[in-house]
């Protein structure tokens, strides 16, 4: 195969939904292949692009590109996801006992720009934050009948005044350049990749620095080892359903939930998670301690895996702070990501060789959807080897990958 015919079936087998479906794609690019062709020239790709994206930063053969200038604002944010893997060493099939499900590790370095304002550019919540509706599909639990509630979002125009409400200011800060890593490695493995993308990028030089992610502990061993020098900032979005799981835990009533949702919420974005916390402790008081065969549903349990998250992540929760700073308060960046790659690797019909099919697809998928067009200029600098299998490389193996 030429350099050309390798180009084309990498970039579309990391495009389409299946290699059968690359194939159909290919035959229309007048290239006709198999589906295992396919395959095998994603696993050498895949294989090399591990290799690079593994070299030490200061080296030229390094995937990532190092920038003139530092960034102005450097974000850091992972997060888990799920992909189905065979048993190593059965071939085709799943052979697993269960169901097969392995945690993917990704994360998304970008480079961006932002303002910094004297006061909180917006000390209100946003409306989607304020919906019944919106709220309940993001806690991805049942909605409190939300047909009887009032939305009561902030900054509504009030009946009896005449004047408007007045539209926050964008604060956001704005993407310019993303890349992305993907891998089944452990969490002290995909650490250490992390690190070298960041600092082959010049990450560590940025004004501000910002690393974001969910309660999960791996996130947070990762900052503690490789980020320290970055603010650590929770994701907003999840101390948000644990507070609308709580509300309706202790309220009977819809309307009485969901102002107790939004009283608790409010207090989050505001930054005063104290007062949140000593509420949900009169609450646990009140309720009584759970047992030990109490079940996860029982208010009682839901208080205290409320209580214990807000309290693990409090020192992460100074959002007025961080709005002020300009720095993300959601992995909104994140959770658009993981979907993209999911589009790829995940399926109820997609089951991938553990570790080594797996991680290939993961890596060719991650340099392709990186903004600086790593993938291609990795195919457009590779020696073309016609039709030769290259030798398995070491660096993937299924003790790094074991999780």
């Amino acid at each position: 195969m030429t350099p050309k015919v390798v180009r084309k079936i990498t970039v579309l087998a990391a495009e389409t939904r299946s290699f059968k479906r690359c194939v159909i794609a290919l035959r229309e690019a007048d290239v006709e292949v198999s589906a295992k062709t396919v395959q095998r020239v994603v696993h050498d790709v895949g294989r090399e692009l591990a290799e690079r994206r593994d070299a030490a930063p200061n080296r030229n053969e390094a995937l990532a590109q190092r920038p003139e200038e530092p960034p102005e604002l450097a974000v850091v944010e992972c997060d888990g996801g799920r992909i189905r893997c065979r048993q190593p060493g059965h071939g085709r099939g799943v052979h697993w006992d269960g169901t097969g499900w392995r945690e993917d590790k990704n994360a998304c370095l970008i480079r961006a720009k932002r303002q910094t304002f004297e006061e909180d550019p917006q000390p209100e919540p946003r409306d989607c934050f304020c919906d019944p509706q919106h709220v309940a599909k993001i806690a991805e639990t049942e909605a409190l009948s939300v047909a009887a509630l009032e939305p009561r979002m902030p900054g509504e125009k009030d009946e009896e005044r005449d004047d408007a409400p007045v539209e926050p200011a964008d604060w956001r800060p704005k993407c310019l350049v993303r890349t992305v890593l993907s891998s089944l490695a452990v969490a002290a493995v995909f650490g250490k990749q992390m690190a070298r993308e960041a600092k082959r990028r010049r990450f560590g030089e940025a004004a501000a620095r910002a690393f974001l992610g969910d309660g999960l502990p791996w996130n947070w061993s990762i900052w503690k080892k490789h980020f320290r020098t970055f603010t650590p900032i929770l994701d907003f979005i999840h101390p948000l359903s644990y507070l609308f799981a709580a509300a309706k835990a202790v309220h009977a009533q819809p309307q009485d939930a969901w102002d107790q949702y939004l009283a608790w919420m409010r207090g989050c974005w505001k930054g005063e998670v104290h007062q949140v916390l000593e509420e949900l402790r009169r609450w646990r008081s009140k309720l009584g301690e759970p047992e030990a065969t109490t079940p996860d549903s029982d208010p009682r349990q839901i208080i205290v895996r409320t209580a214990g998250y807000l309290e693990n992540n409090r020192t992460r929760m100074n959002y007025p702070e961080y709005r002020r700073q300009g720095l993300p308060v959601t992995t909104a960046w994140m959770e658009s990501l993981v979907k993209e790659v999911n589009y790829r690797a995940k399926g109820t019909e997609m089951f991938w060789n553990d570790p080594e099919g797996g991680e290939a697809i993961l890596q060719v998928r991650a340099a392709a959807l990186s903004d600086d067009d790593r993938l291609v200029r990795h195919l457009d600098s590779r020696p073309g080897c016609p039709f030769t299998r290259r030798p398995k490389s070491s660096k993937v193996t299924a003790e790094t990958c074991k999780s």
